[in-house]
């Protein structure tokens, strides 16, 4: 059977080697213009929808200092604005202004409170607390806003409240948090103190005799949309799945390919204000009607502002802008929504 474990050791090893190969050797490019006409999505008709992306900014480089990053993996947006980055391989969180200015940071590695072993996943739930998933410890942390410990829970194992490889995690407006527990299959839920509520999926449920969709297998990403339903992506799947909050399955789209609506080995996704669902694919973020339409997309490989390298992490501020942690290029992007005449 399959192994996240076996899966993210690999992924790293490669974008390790990505790093020294490729994304290095891209910096070296000399300064590029601003992106303008290049970032803004256009319509699965070629039309412009009536919300397009304009890059807004960036901040972030490699290294270990204040404002660097060694893989910055996930991302995700306070009420206030404020963006709380997961800094994968240097085991820390930090935290930003809305327009990158560095704030603070916690974590390093180890098993102790506040400390890390790959923290993967990050949420901040409606009274601010910070909640990471703490992947190699199998534990989700949460933290205050300033990344004072609060308290923690999980423990390697397949029990209720356990984990295997805990990957993302969301909270709802309730501040109910949703953890995408990946080599147990499934999604748990729990109360915002960490408190065992329900879960669904699961190995021992996957029908292998047929594909169906309705089967959640190696979940990698979990999003919350503001009415309460929960989007997942899965290792391997080029689909997002959607179900209520109590995890009935309400619907999916997408496959493998590169066009409007396709993915090519999807990394994670969030849900914004209104209810657009955003997925951040290889080298470009495309955006969605809750139910799944097809509203625009733009990003393509490269270094240069409005362009990706892996990105893996995307997070929607209350105003709408769109955060992406651009992962081989070290870095955070922004991209504002602008009004745009469908003509």
């Amino acid at each position: 059977m399959f192994n996240l474990k076996i899966y993210f050791i690999a992924t790293i090893v490669a974008v390790s080697v990505f790093t020294i190969v490729g994304a290095g050797a891209c910096r070296k490019s000399p300064p590029e213009d601003l992106v303008n006409s290049e970032t803004v999505g256009t319509s699965r008709s070629g039309k412009p929808s009536a919300i397009t992306y304009v890059f807004a900014g960036e901040w972030g480089k490699s290294g270990g200092g204040e404002g660097e990053f060694n893989h910055p993996y996930a991302l995700d947006v306070a009420a206030d604005g404020t963006v709380y980055v997961a800094d994968l391989l240097d085991c820390r969180l930090q935290y930003f202004t809305p327009a990158g200015s560095f704030l603070g940071k916690w974590g390093t590695k180890g098993k102790g409170p506040g400390r890390f072993a790959d923290p993967i996943g990050i949420a901040v739930g409606p009274d601010g607390k910070v909640y990471v998933a703490d992947r190699s410890n199998h534990r989700v942390q949460y933290f205050t806003p300033n990344g004072s410990f609060v308290g923690e829970w999980g423990g390697e194992g397949s029990g209720l409240g356990q984990f295997d490889v805990p990957v993302d995690v969301a909270v709802s407006r309730e501040g109910r948090v949703y953890v995408a527990d990946a080599d147990n299959w499934r999604i748990q839920y729990f109360t915002s103190s960490g408190s065992y509520l329900g879960e669904w999926g699961g190995e021992e449920q996957f029908d292998f005799s047929h594909d169906d969709v309705c089967n959640l297998r190696l979940p990698l990403a979990v999003a919350v949309a503001p009415k309460g339903d929960v989007y997942t992506l899965e290792m391997g799947m080029s689909i997002v799945k959607r179900f209520d909050e109590s995890g009935s399955f309400l619907g999916s789209w997408g496959k493998e390919g590169t066009g409007n609506g396709e993915f090519a080995g999807p990394a994670g996704l969030a849900v914004g204000p209104t209810g657009d669902v955003f997925v951040a694919d290889p080298d470009r973020l495309q955006r969605f009607t809750a139910e799944g339409s097809f509203l625009n997309a733009w990003g393509s490989s490269g270094s240069r502002p409005g362009k990706f390298e892996f990105p893996s992490g995307v997070a929607v501020a209350p105003d709408g802008t769109v955060y992406v942690a651009d992962t081989l290029n070290y870095r955070i992007q922004y991209f504002r929504p602008v009004a745009a005449e469908d003509k």
